[in-house]
C-alpha cells in the first residue's frame, strides 16, 4: 500500500481542497442545478429524488461555509431562502465544463 505524504496529499493541493470541498453526498448536483440560476430548499427535494432535508441541509450548509453558495433571504409572502453561486462558485464553472467534455471525450475514446 502506498501513502502519500500529508504536504502532498492535504492543504497544499488546491485542486484536491477544491474536490473535497465538493465531495459528499448531493454536492456536486446541487452545484449543477445552481449553475441554472437560484435554488429552493423544497424545490431542491423535489429535483433531487431520495434526498432528505437532513442531508440536503447540511450539503446547502457545506457549499455555502467552502464560499461556493450565497444564502439569500427572499422578504416576500411568502418568507423564503434561496441558494446561488457565489462569485468564487461562478468562477468554477469553466473548470467543470471542461471537466464534463474531457469525461465526455474520454467515453468516446474508450467506445471507439
Amino acid at each position: 500500500m502506498t501513502t502519500i505524504p500529508e504536504d502532498i496529499a492535504g492543504e497544499n493541493c488546491p485542486a484536491e481542497g477544491l474536490l473535497k470541498q465538493l465531495a459528499g453526498k448531493w454536492k456536486p448536483q446541487i452545484f449543477r442545478l445552481a449553475l441554472e440560476g437560484p435554488l429552493r430548499f423544497n424545490a431542491l427535494l423535489r429535483q433531487l429524488p431520495g434526498a432528505s432535508k437532513q442531508s440536503l441541509a447540511v450539503a446547502l450548509r457545506e457549499l455555502e461555509e467552502a464560499g461556493l453558495l450565497d444564502k439569500h433571504l427572499i422578504r416576500q409572502k411568502p418568507l423564503h431562502i434561496e441558494y446561488e453561486l457565489s462569485t468564487r462558485g461562478r468562477a468554477l464553472i469553466q473548470i467543470f465544463h471542461s471537466l464534463e467534455e474531457g469525461a465526455k471525450n474520454g467515453d468516446k475514446a474508450q467506445s471507439g
